[in-house]
């Protein structure tokens, strides 16, 4: 890794054994666990965070890794994914909003597999930023993210 204007940089190899620990099997590692290692298992799924399975595009395959960072307040803006992704939440509080009214609140250290090309909305409810490091496993070309800004969802019920 290399430190450069204060954020750390991750090589593409670094990149991609990160990447490997996040979605690789958990209950079978590429190390053994000794004195001077600890692995932690974070997420070994098939399905999205929607329960809808993961399914990889074709094409050349390509692995994109992002640091998403979101004021307070702040949101991405209704959008889809047409490739998996999965985030993990370095820093704050993320609200994910799907199009049908499904909600799940994630904080640091926890890790989401993405819904696939189902319109959704993220929203930092914290009062501070809000950093994920995401992971996009899509193909060369494809895009990673789809804006709807012409999506309205239904209001939300009045809370009593």
């Amino acid at each position: 890794m290399k430190k450069c204007t204060g954020r750390v940089r991750m090589d593409i190899k670094t990149q991609f054994i990160f990447f490997m620990a996040l979605c690789g099997p958990i209950t079978a590692s590429a190390l053994d666990e000794n004195s001077t290692l600890t692995i932690t298992p974070l997420l070994k799924t098939t399905t999205s965070w929607d329960g809808k399975p993961i399914v990889y595009p074709k094409g050349q395959s390509e692995v994109t890794a992002l640091i998403v960072e979101i004021a307070p307040g702040g949101e991405t803006g209704w959008h889809e994914h047409p490739v998996p992704a999965l985030g993990y939440i370095l820093e704050g509080d993320l609200e994910l909003r799907l199009a049908g009214g499904a909600v799940k609140v994630l904080h640091q250290g926890d890790v989401v597999p993405e819904s696939i090309d189902v319109l959704h909305n993220g929203r930092n409810i914290g009062e501070e930023p809000l950093k994920i490091l995401a992971f996009f496993i899509g193909a060369v070309d494809s895009k990673l993210s789809v804006a709807h800004p012409e999506f309205a969802p239904p209001a939300l019920p009045d809370k009593e």
